[in-house]
């Protein structure tokens, strides 16, 4: 059976739980990743992903500074008067400036490099998650997403053909 250590990233990227929220953001753009392991010293403390990010962005209390002119409104106002732009802009940089410990999802699911990618792959389901930080000994060692069990299950599969 293929084994989560033979399919996983090794070495991935991090971040601390002190970072600010718009360094965790560049770091998965930078590495075309969708999730990171936060780091609280040697210890992962939790996952921050694309979605938990996105999800600051949704500022509901916007809506009141919202509003929906008439066609020939548009003409005559200008579109900086939709939206009030400056309290969206204090709101942008307070997300970008906040910690991550802040919007990371905690308790950590993990998963030991000698398990099997069957292992991961149940888990991964059962917790509803896309990715699990790999630990040798409780030290993490690298991440594993679905796309590499995918990509394991093919390469077992070849094997045995």
């Amino acid at each position: 059976m293929v084994k989560v250590r033979d399919v996983m990233t090794p070495n991935p990227v991090t971040v601390r739980v002190d970072s600010p929220v718009s360094e965790a953001a560049g770091l998965l753009r930078k590495h075309h990743i969708g999730g990171l392991p936060v780091m609280d010293g040697e210890r992962v403390a939790g996952i921050v992903t694309e979605t938990d990010i996105i999800s600051l962005l949704d500022v509901g209390d916007l809506s009141e500074d919202l509003w929906l002119p008439s066609p020939l409104e548009v003409i005559e106002v200008p579109v900086r008067e939709f939206i009030n732009w400056e309290k969206t802009k204090r709101a942008l940089t307070d997300i970008g400036s906040m910690e991550v410990r802040r919007v990371m999802s905690s308790p950590v699911v993990s998963i030991d490099e000698d398990s099997d990618i069957a292992d991961a792959a149940s888990l991964m389901l059962r917790e509803g998650i896309a990715r699990l930080p790999v630990l040798r000994d409780g030290r993490l060692v690298g991440i594993v997403t679905r796309a590499d069990i995918v990509r394991g299950l093919g390469e077992s599969t070849e094997e045995e053909s």
